[in-house]
């Protein structure tokens, strides 16, 4: 099976204070980190959905495929669905939705959520159950009907879930990141 994996790393990093996704975080930025996570698990390609131009090359390199969202401003669905639109057209089988903020996600914990291909599954943590996601192929049109901020956790709401608490920790603010390094050194 075709599995794609869609960064989803164009957000405006309003809590943060500065562009989240740029910070260096163990030798890498936030966004490098997710898209060589994604490749190390085998993902079949790799989609990083991205804010400005700046990241491009270097995202390339890593061998992502990357695309601007130029309705970023229409809120997460808007992200959402360039990543699904490109990974319908590239022929992907399913796809695994990543934000790049959470530093703790594992090659492992991305092959447990694609381990049913036929089936949605999604990550719980903190009581709930949201990203990293997979979803198949059957769930695009879903996914490409989110409007506004809404991500894909409706869409979950029935579906199989992968604990793993590690994933609570994700990089909101300047103290997420300090507690990040602290708990992740190395």
């Amino acid at each position: 099976m075709k599995i794609a994996g869609v960064v989803l790393a164009a957000g405006l990093s309003t809590r943060f204070g500065g562009d989240k996704k740029l910070i260096e975080f163990n030798g890498e930025t936030l966004v490098a980190r997710a898209v060589r996570t994604a490749t190390e698990a085998g993902l079949s390609l790799v989609i990083a959905v991205i804010l400005d131009a700046v990241l491009i090359d270097s995202l390339q390199k890593l061998g992502a495929t990357v695309l601007l969202n130029r309705r970023k401003y229409e809120g997460l669905s808007s992200s959402i669905a360039v990543g699904v639109r490109a990974a319908k057209m590239l022929g992907a089988d399913g796809l695994v939705l990543m934000t790049c903020d959470q530093p703790a996600l594992t090659v492992d914990h991305l092959h447990a959520l694609v381990a049913e291909p036929h089936e949605p599954t999604g990550s719980a943590y903190a009581g709930r159950v949201g990203v990293p996601a997979y979803f198949p192929k059957t769930s695009f049109d879903a996914l490409l009907a989110l409007k506004g901020d809404a991500g894909a956790r409706e869409l979950l709401r029935e579906a199989r879930a992968v604990p793993n608490e590690a994933l609570a920790l994700d990089i909101d603010t300047p103290a997420d990141l300090e507690r990040a390094r602290e708990l992740l050194r190395g």
